[in-house]
């Protein structure tokens, strides 16, 4: 690959996110009311409304829910990525993200593969959250 790819756009809520991701480190937010565990970032709990928002390290493990193999790439910076693997994640704590899967093997991933965090490099310096399979 000649360049890295775009980084991520950041939005207030997400900043912990970002740092957290830049330092190889992977962070997701609690509820500190009832203790349900999101993502994506947000100011309110998406269960009981609370803004009483803690942010914790989950085990970064999880599993596929679902994927695609993408074969044309939405803009020229992924052009070199192509083929690659777009996927929904259900991660052991329970909040299901959208990511990619890299790595060996990637392209042969299944629902239900188990997978770990891993962190890619990206323009701007910064560093994105994306899987990779458990069994590879």
């Amino acid at each position: 690959m000649t360049g890295k790819l775009p980084g991520p756009i950041v939005a207030a809520d997400g900043i912990p996110y970002w740092k957290a991701a830049n330092q190889e480190s992977f962070f997701i937010q609690k509820c500190g009311q009832c203790d349900v565990y999101r993502f994506p970032p947000g100011h309110l709990c998406r269960s009981c409304g609370s803004d009483d928002t803690v942010w914790v390290e989950p085990t970064g493990e999880g599993s596929i829910y679902s994927f695609s193999i993408i074969h044309r790439a939405p803009t020229a910076e992924f052009r070199v990525q192509v083929p690659y693997v777009v996927a929904l994640i259900d991660l052991e704590e329970g909040p299901r993200m959208m990511t990619n899967i890299v790595g060996n093997g990637a392209l042969d991933c299944a629902i239900g593969d188990k997978v770990q965090v891993c962190f890619e490099d990206r323009a701007g310096e910064t560093k994105v959250p994306q899987f990779k399979r458990a069994d590879v």
